[in-house]
C-alpha cells in the first residue's frame, strides 16, 4: 500500500543521490545558541500550559511576510530561492505507509507517526493556516531550510505543540513501506531556546534507499507558538548538521513575529547593519 501524496508530489535532485528529495531540515548533536534552553520535558511542560500572550494585532498577509527572517538572520552561506520554488519542495523519502507491526499495544501511535511524516512532506507541521501566512526557502550546498509564519486564529496551535512533544516516545523508531521498499525513521527530542510562548522541537532520521544507494535523510523541525500565530522551520539534508542555523532562525524569527504583532518594524540582524 503506498500513501498518495495530497497534492502533486514536488521533488529536490541531490547531488549526492541518484534518487530525487528535497532535503528539508536536518541537526547535528551540538546547538550553538547562547542563552537559556530548554529540554524536550521541560518544553513538553512549557507547551501544556498555555500562556496568554500580550496583546496583539491580527497577523495580516503583509505582515506575516515582513515576519519572515533574511539571509542575515541565519548567516553562514545561506541563499534565498524564489517563493515558488521553495513551495514546491518536498521529500520523496517521507512518502510511505507506517508499518502497524511495529506498534504492538498501542495502534493510534502508528497514526500519530504517519501524520507526522504527512505533515513534514506537506509542510504543514501544525495543521493548515486557518488566516494570513507566508513562507521563504533558503539553500546551502546541498541543504535546504524552509521558514514558515502563520496564523492559526480558528484552531489551536497549542495542541499541535502538545501532539508533537508526544511523538520521540510514540514514534522512537518505526518502519515505513513505499513501493516495496523499507525505511527506518527515528524520531528524538531537540532542545531549543526558550522564546515564544511555547515551543518544540524535533530531531527525524529517515534511513533507505534510493537509486540504489543507501541515504540517511536528517530533518530539523522547530515549532514556536506566539499567541495564535507561529514560526515552523525545518532544515537539512542527505548531509545533515543544518541544527544551528534552524536554532538561529527560530530565535531571531520569534523576535521578529512579536515585533509585526506589536506594530514595529522588525530589526536588522547584526549582519544586516555592519
Amino acid at each position: 500500500m503506498t500513501r498518495r501524496p495530497s497534492r502533486p508530489a514536488r521533488f529536490l535532485s541531490c547531488a549526492l543521490a541518484a534518487g530525487t528529495l528535497l532535503a528539508t531540515a536536518a541537526c547535528s548533536d551540538d546547538g550553538g545558541s547562547d542563552g537559556p534552553r530548554v529540554s524536550g520535558v521541560a518544553a513538553s511542560q512549557v507547551a501544556g500550559k498555555k500562556q496568554t500572550p500580550s496583546p496583539t494585532a491580527t497577523l495580516s498577509t503583509d505582515g506575516a511576510r515582513t515576519a519572515l527572517i533574511t539571509e542575515a538572520d541565519i548567516e553562514d552561506d545561506w541563499n534565498q530561492v524564489k517563493d515558488t520554488e521553495a513551495e514546491n519542495w518536498h521529500d520523496s523519502l517521507l512518502i510511505g505507509t507506517v508499518d502497524v507491526s511495529d506498534f504492538l499495544t498501542a495502534k493510534a501511535d502508528a497514526a500519530d507517526c504517519q501524520r507526522l511524516l504527512d505533515s513534514l512532506y506537506d509542510d504543514d507541521l501544525l495543521g493548515r493556516p486557518s488566516g494570513s501566512s507566508a513562507l521563504r526557502g533558503f539553500e546551502q550546498g546541498d541543504s535546504r531550510l524552509l521558514y514558515q509564519v502563520a496564523s492559526y486564529d480558528r484552531t489551536d496551535p497549542q495542541d499541535s505543540l502538545k501532539w508533537m512533544a508526544t511523538l520521540p516516545e510514540k514514534c522512537d523508531q518505526f518502519t515505513v513501506t513505499d513501493k516495496g521498499e523499507q525505511r527506518t525513521v527515528q524520531v528524538v527530542d531537540d532542545s531549543l531556546p526558550a522564546v515564544g510562548d511555547a515551543r518544540e522541537g524535533l530531531r527525524v532520521t529517515v534511513k533507505g534507499e534510493t537509486g540504489g544507494t543507501d541515504v540517511t535523510l536528517t530533518l530539523d523541525v522547530a515549532a514556536v507558538r506566539v499567541g495564535d500565530d507561529a514560526i515552523t522551520v525545518t532544515g537539512g539534508g542527505l548531509d545533515g548538521g543544518e541544527h544551528d542555523s534552524v536554532e538561529q532562525a527560530a530565535k531571531l524569527g520569534t523576535q521578529r513575529l512579536k515585533d509585526v504583532l506589536a506594530g514595529r518594524t522588525p530589526a536588522p540582524a547584526p549582519s544586516e547593519v555592519e
